[in-house]
Formats: structure tokens, C-alpha cells, sequence
């Protein structure tokens, strides 16, 4: 982008603003790009990085010297290197010496560098000492050897690597994470035996597929032990896009009935999770916990205990509980961004990543030998003009006790050039002896093979390859170590409901005549006797547990749920049903149903049609309900009765005109809502001029009998007796006997 520039008469340079700032944050988002926030894929370094690692390899801060204060580090670095903030470049440090910030730690910390609770907590520059560890050896063994390009530091005063010359693709090994302008980067890191073995198998087979590839990465190995449990699929996705998110979840036991937490996600604090199970354990959210501990020392470094109320509590799905709730389950989001080979950053595949670092690494190689190869022939063609000396060793010394400029007269007498003759006048009176001709024609000899190895090296790729190969197993053998992080298949974490959180004991919904609700404790409770309004009285009631939802249905067949635990108690007269539900206008509350969602149920009206529903497709959170009983005609709701054995269980219908069917439940239909089939035949204008319907239905097993209820007079009929009355469904029935005409009721016969 070019800035349009007026010259004024003055000569002043006239820029219009907008063009200026334009190209100005252009500029400054370029440099934030590639010299703050994004890894060079060679070395997988940032800059500041970088110049740490360099600084203290200069201070001769090797793995095998003594620790020096980070002070004199960071000095160096901010007035040699890197002209920013020391608190930024000294923290940028420590984090390349936590071992649970790191995979492979480049700084080796002696003092307080940090905790897993609080990675922030670490002393000053000024108490903490420092040194690099031997894994850096992988990024600075090369840096001499004429491997990389150097350019001059920010005042010009002496130079520094533009990369290191790293061994191993360190920019997958340790990752990264960094936000710069419109872009971001976060790289997990992985194993080194994983991504090494995979580098060999691209360097055997260069056309090998992702997938081939992820038979040797299995995915991201953080520093802590906890558990990847990403799908596989999504691995792979993340691979191949170069984009996703990984999660981990904690790893736990259970000992002696206490689940205990052995290890952590990566960068979660244990305080912290303490925090937020405590803070559910105050809120009553985690009723089934009683204890939370910290047992974690320094050889257990990660140790929490929780104590369940009893050893009833199911450990696994407490934990998938917290997992939900905490920070013990955490999701990682992955951008493998990074500057490419080519200078510029990009979003690459792992397959992109790997080919592109063997190139680096190719190069870098290449490199090393030529530069080695260069001072094999250089040593060559000195030794030939040292032997030429000691071979006219008496002619030379002639020369160079009687010429005033020795130099240009040996260069002509014996044939050498400027470097040779230097190298023959600057040998030391103790080289003269006679053993030192066998000396150089023995070193002579050993250069030779070398560059004889290395001329072959360079010219063949085969050769290299295997070169690279040898070298990159070697140094994941040294350096490389197990997978910390197991990949495994877990189920999805879901946190408790609040019906889940409640306590699960007996209770019995009552409903009054003019839609009064409330629950009272325990399945002894005698709805009829407790106490209610004038002119109201008890209409119908439910058994079912405080966990569960009451459902209720109206005169519409519209279904409603209600969470039992929010019902009033049956001390007083209960609440209006109205006043949490909204019925349509004029519907009146039928029926009222407690049990699992699961349960199925029989729902009918009295036009003579029905079909089998489960609870759990009752179940409603809006308070208008759903629509659940199509109703024909001038029919009326029953009430819903539950089926105990849907493949066996029986169906008893009986008319206002005494008429009995009786056939297999399992003829009726699953549905979630609807109508439902005929069940038993009556005319549809009889129904809809309410001059036949039916009275009563009832379920009972294939060998239960049931009782007939006709004013004061009832009829029981047993299984053999209930014969005469089977039929196929949607039939007329049988009559009843003379004197149940006008039946009242059926119930099932204890």
C-alpha cells in the first residue's frame, strides 16, 4: 500500500490522515504479526523467546553450568536483543521453565517459579536463579555451524539468529498460544516419540495421507496427566482443518468410598476447583457430598478428596456432575497458526505442518554440511601448503630469514597462495619437529574421508534423508519420554437437575373438585378425610416420589407438569392449580399422574377412543401445557391409568348401558399425542348426544379380575369369568347381567 505525498512549497510533506494511520496500523499489525505473537514454524519460537534462549546459551548458561540470577538474564536479553518491558520478557521466562506450563521445559528454575494453583506467583528476577535445560541443546547445538541466517540486533551493535536451528519441530512439541492483530494462535502440545515417529514416516513415504500420519500422533499430550476424551472424529477433524477445540477431563479413583482426584486438566488450579465444589457443597447443589479435603503434598502433588454422604452415592455419576459444573472438565481451543517457511502466517494441517518443518530441517542439514564441508577443504588446502614447507623446510626458513616480505617470495617459489603462505609464517618453532610431517598426512588422511562422506551426504538425498532420520530418532530416544496425556472414550458430562438434587421420598398429590393441588408426605395419607373449602371436596390423587414431576390433565386433553417438590404441603388446603398453569378458559383439571417417564399409560376418552403414551411424553414446562387427548365430539377425558406390563396387561371398557370389552392392551398404539383407535363401538351421534359413552376403564393383568360397582351392588369377575367379555378391539362388548345396567365404576379387584 502506497501513501499519496504532496510537497508543499516549503518543502514539507503534506499526507492525507487517513492514509497515514491506515499504513501506520498496517505496519504495526505486521510487526505484532510476525515479531511478537506468532511461532516461526522452524524452531516454533517467538522472538522473545528466542532471544532468551540465545542470550543465556551467550552467558555460557548451559544445562551442565552453575545457575545464575535471572536478573543478569533478562539484563541481557532487554539491552542486547529485546528493547521492551523486563517484567514482560522476565515472565515470558518463567514460563518457559514451568514444567506444568511446558511439555519440555527450555529454562531450568531454581528458586520460586511458580505453582499450578497460581502459575503467576513466582518470585522476582531478583531472587530467582536460572540456566537452560539439556532439551535446549536441540534448538542451539547447530547455531555455529553456519545453519542459520543472523541479522543485525535493534541498534546495529552486533547480530543475532534470525531462528535457531532446532532438531526436533518444536512448535508442535511445546505449542503456543498468542493473540495478534485480526488473528490468533493456539497449539497444543504434543509427545515427541509421536511426532518424531510420524516425521520418519513422512521422510519413507512423502505421498503418506493424514491418516497414515495419525496412526503415529494420536493427539495433544499435555504436561498433566489428565484425560483427553476429544472423540476421535473430532481429532481428526482438528487435523485435517487446523482448526478445533480438545477437551480433558480430571482423572479419579475411588478409595474406600471417597472419590479422590489424582490429576488435573492442564492450566486448571486445584484451589479453584476446591472453590467451586465448595461454593456448590454452601449453595446445597451437591447434596450428596458431605467432605471436600486437600491432601495434596509434595509427593502426591495433585490429591483432592470428596467424601459422598454414604457409599449408596454413585461416584461416577457425581463426578459427571462436577465435571458439567467445574473446571475439572475443561475445553482447549486449537488455531495451528503460525509463519510459515515463506514468511507469512498461515492456518495449516498437521500433514502441511510436518512436511514444511522437514524442509526447514532439510535445509538446515544441508546447510551444516556444506559449512562443514567448506572447513574440511579449507584445512585441506592449508595441510598441502604446510607439507609443501616441511618437505623444503631448510629453503623456507632461508626465505624467511633473509627476505625483508618472505610472503610474496614463498607464494612464487613454492606455488601457494595468500592463505597457505600465512599459514606457513605463523607456525610456531615447535611444529618443526620431525614427527609433525606424519601429523599432517595423517590429518590429511582423516579429512579426507570426511569430506569424501560429506560430498556423498550432499549429493545424495537418499543419503541425507537417512541422515535426518538417524538424528531425529536418536534425539527423541534422549529426550523423548511416555504419553502423559490418555486419549479415552468417556461419556458427556451433564450436570444433576434440580429434581435430581432432590431428595427422593414418598408423597401423595392430591387434587380437590374445584382444582386445588398439594402434596402430602408418605402413600399412607387419606386424601378423603383432610380438610377443605366449603363446597369443595376431594376429586382425585397420585403416589409418586418428591423427584418426580405431577402431571395433570384437563378437560381439554391438554397435558401439564408440575414439580411435586413446589407443591404446597396437605397441612393447609393447598393452591389454586390455575395460579401455575394456564388452562384454557372454562377447562377443568381431570386427572392427575406420578410416575418415571418411561411408564406407560392409557390414554382415553369416553367417545370410546384411546391410545398407550409414556409419562415423559406428558411432560410440559410451558404453562399452557400441550396438546396431548383429541377429543371427539361432545367426549369427555377419563382419567389416565397406568400400565404395569404393556405386552400382557388387559383392557377393560364398560358403557353406561352395562356393555363389557375386554382385549390385549398391546392392541392399542405408542403415540405421543392423537386420538387413538376405537377401543369399543359406539355410535358416534350417541356420543356426541351423550346418550351412550363410557363409564369406565381400567388395565389389569392377563390373570387379575376386577370388580363392577353399580350403586350398592358389585360384581367381581375372575379371569375365567372376564372370557365371556374378550373380543376384538372396536367391538360392541357384551351386555353385563341384569342389575349392572348402570354401572358406576370398574376397579381392579385386590
Amino acid at each position: 500500500m502506497t501513501m499519496n505525498i504532496t510537497i508543499n512549497a516549503d518543502g514539507t510533506e503534506q499526507i492525507a490522515l487517513s492514509s497515514y494511520t491506515r499504513q501506520a496500523y498496517l505496519n504495526y499489525s505486521m510487526y505484532v504479526i510476525n515479531d511478537r505473537a506468532l511461532p516461526y514454524i522452524g524452531d516454533g519460537l517467538k522472538p522473545v523467546q528466542r532471544r532468551i534462549v540465545y542470550a543465556m546459551s551467550e552467558l555460557g548458561l548451559k544445562a551442565s553450568s552453575k545457575f545464575k540470577k535471572s536478573a543478569r538474564t533478562i539484563g541481557d536479553v532487554i539491552g542486547k536483543f529485546h528493547p521492551h518491558g523486563d517484567s514482560a520478557c522476565y515472565e515470558a521466562m518463567v514460563l518457559m521453565a514451568q514444567p506444568f506450563s511446558y511439555r519440555y521445559p527450555l529454562v531450568d528454575g531454581q528458586g520460586n517459579w511458580g505453582s499450578p494453583d497460581d502459575p503467576k506467583s513466582f518470585a522476582a528476577m531478583r531472587y530467582t536463579e536460572s540456566k537452560l535445560q539439556k532439551y535446549a541443546e536441540l534448538l542451539l547445538s547447530e547455531l555455529g555451524q553456519g545453519t542459520v541466517e543472523w541479522k543485525p540486533n535493534f541498534d546495529g551493535t552486533m547480530d543475532e539468529p534470525a531462528l535457531l536451528p532446532a532438531r526436533v519441530p518444536n512448535v508442535l512439541l511445546n505449542g503456543g498460544s498468542g493473540i495478534a492483530v485480526g488473528m490468533a494462535t493456539d497449539i497444543p502440545p504434543h509427545n515427541m516419540r509421536e511426532v518424531v515417529s510420524a516425521c520418519v514416516h513422512l521422510l519413507d513415504a512423502p505421498k503418506a495421507t493424514l491418516a497414515d500420519l495419525l496412526i503415529h500422533v494420536k493427539g495433544p499430550d499435555y504436561p498433566t496427566e489428565a484425560e483427553i476424551i476429544t472423540p476421535l472424529a473430532d481429532l481428526r477433524t482438528m487435523y485435517e482443518t487446523g482448526r478445533g477445540s480438545v477437551k480433558a477431563r480430571a482423572v479419579y479413583k475411588v478409595e474406600d468410598g471417597d472419590i479422590v482426584i489424582t490429576a488435573l486438566p492442564y492450566q486448571v488450579s486445584g484451589a479453584k476447583v476446591l472453590e467451586q465444589i465448595a461454593g456448590q457443597m454452601q449453595k446445597k447443589k451437591l447434596p450428596m457430598v458431605v467432605d471436600l479435603r486437600d491432601e495434596s503434598d509434595h509427593e502426591n502433588p495433585t490429591r483432592i478428596v470428596i467424601v459422598p454422604r454414604s457409599n449408596r452415592i454413585d461416584a461416577d455419576e457425581t463426578m459427571l456432575h462436577l465435571f458439567a459444573t467445574t473446571d475439572l472438565e475443561k475445553s482447549y481451543r486449537v488455531n495451528f497458526n503460525m509463519i510459515g517457511t515463506n514468511g507469512r502466517p498461515q492456518v495449516k494441517d498437521l500433514r502441511v505442518i510436518l512436511t514444511e518443518w522437514l524442509s526447514f530441517r532439510t535445509e538446515t542439514v544441508r546447510r551444516r554440511l556444506q559449512y562443514r564441508l567448506q572447513k574440511v577443504l579449507d584445512r585441506l588446502h592449508i595441510l598441502e601448503g604446510l607439507l609443501v614447507a616441511f618437505l623444503n623446510i631448510d629453503e623456507v626458513i632461508h626465505i624467511i630469514r633473509t627476505e625483508d616480505k618472505p610472503k610474496p617470495v614463498l607464494m612464487a617459489r613454492f606455488g601457494l597462495d595468500d592463505v597457505q603462505a600465512e599459514s606457513i609464517l605463523e607456525l610456531k618453532l615447535r611444529h618443526l619437529a620431525k614427527l609433525e610431517e606424519m601429523k599432517i598426512r595423517g590429518e590429511q588422511d582423516e579429512l579426507a574421508k570426511e569430506r569424501e562422506h560429506l560430498e556423498g551426504l550432499l549429493g545424495s538425498e537418499r543419503k541425507l534423508k537417512t541422515l535426518i532420520k538417524k538424528e531425529l530418532i536418536a534425539d527423541a530416544e534422549q529426550y523423548g519420554d511416555d504419553r502423559r496425556s490418555p486419549l479415552v472414550q468417556r461419556s458427556e458430562a451433564q450436570a444433576f437437575s434440580e429434581v435430581e438434587l432432590i431428595s427422593s421420598e414418598p408423597v401423595t398429590v392430591v387434587l380437590s373438585k374445584s382444582g386445588w393441588v398439594r402434596a402430602a408426605k408418605g402413600h399412607d395419607v387419606d386424601p378423603e378425610a383432610l380438610q377443605y373449602k366449603s363446597g369443595d371436596g376431594f376429586k382425585i390423587a397420585a403416589k409418586g416420589k418428591s423427584n418426580q414431576s405431577a402431571v395433570f390433565l384437563d378437560s381439554t386433553g391438554r397435558a401439564y407438569s408440575v414439580q411435586t417438590h413446589t407443591l404446597p404441603s396437605a397441612r393447609g388446603q393447598g393452591e389454586p392449580l390455575t395460579g401455575r398453569l394456564a388452562p384454557p378458559s372454562g377447562a377443568s383439571f381431570e386427572g392427575v399422574l406420578m410416575a418415571d417417564d418411561k411408564q406407560r399409560v392409557l390414554m382415553a376418552s369416553d367417545a370410546g377412543y384411546g391410545f398407550v403414551a409414556t409419562v415423559g411424553d406428558l411432560q410440559s414446562k410451558n404453562k399452557a401445557g400441550k396438546s396431548v387427548l383429541t377429543l371427539p365430539k361432545g367426549a369427555r377425558v377419563l382419567t389416565p391409568t397406568q400400565i404395569q406390563n404393556p405386552e400382557t396387561d388387559l383392557l377393560v371398557a364398560v358403557t353406561n348401558e352395562g356393555r363389557m370389552l375386554c382385549f390385549p392392551v398391546a392392541e392399542l398404539p405408542v403415540l405421543a399425542r392423537g386420538k387413538g383407535n376405537k377401543i369399543i363401538g359406539i355410535p358416534s351421534g350417541r356420543v356426541a348426544d351423550r346418550l351412550e359413552f363410557v363409564v369406565s376403564m381400567t388395565v389389569l393383568s392377563a390373570e387379575g379380575a376386577v370388580t363392577v360397582y353399580a350403586g350398592r351392588r358389585h360384581l367381581t369377575l375372575k379371569a375365567g369369568d372376564l372370557a365371556h367379555y374378550h373380543g376384538e378391539r372396536g367391538r360392541r362388548g357384551n351386555k353385563l347381567p341384569r342389575g349392572f345396567q348402570n354401572v358406576d365404576r370398574v376397579e381392579v379387584a385386590q
